[in-house]
This record gives structure tokens, sequence and C-alpha cells, in this order.
């Protein structure tokens, strides 16, 4: 009886390598052919992705050197205001001075004529 169960268990051991060793046989040569094609497809995906990939790079950079350019055009413009502002500023106190001088020196002259 030892030496049946030996058999049986051999036969099935036997024919467990059999299916594993038939379930691994490579596919039949015409489905490699669109495989083949697959692959020529995903590489032409890839390229064109990474050809968009870095044309939005391109893009965001050229946009950042604009933001860039304007930021800066913006602080000259404010600086150039700041300044012509102070000018201003200085101008009109130096008139009101002189005003004030002449108002003063006018009521001076005609204090004296009562």
């Amino acid at each position: 009886m030892k030496k049946s169960i030996f058999n049986l268990s051999a036969t099935l051991i036997a024919g467990l390598f059999a299916t594993a060793a038939f379930a691994q046989t490579p596919a039949a040569p015409e489905a490699s052919v669109p495989a083949k094609v697959e692959a020529a497809h995903t590489k032409a995906v890839v390229k064109a992705d990474a050809k968009e990939a870095q044309a939005v790079v391109k893009a965001d950079a050229k946009e950042a050197k604009a933001v860039v350019a304007a930021k800066t055009e913006v602080a000259s413009a404010k600086t150039d205001a700041a300044a012509t502002k102070a000018k201003a500023h200085h101008t009109a106190k130096k008139t009101k001075a002189k005003a004030d001088a002449k108002l003063a020196s006018a009521t001076a002259e005609a204090a004296p004529a009562k």
C-alpha cells in the first residue's frame, strides 16, 4: 500500500510539473506583430508627450521672463512716479514759500503806510 501511495504522489507531482511547463510555452508568432505595432505606438505617444512637456516648459519660462520684465517695468515706473511726486511737492513747497514771502513783504510795506 505504501508503494501505491508513493506512485500516486509521484504521478500527481509529475502532472503538476507538466501543467506548469505547458502553461509557460511562448505565444504564437502572430501575437508578436501586434506587439511590435503596439510598441511603436507607445514610443510615438511617449515622444509626443515629451515634446508637449518641453513646449509647456518653454512657454512657462517665457511667461515667467515676461512677468519679471513687467514687474521690473512696474517697479521702475513706481520709482519714477515717486521721484516725480517728490519733485512736484518740493516745487510746490518752494513756490508757496515764495508766495508767502511776497505776501509778507507786501504786508510789511503796506503796514507803515497806514
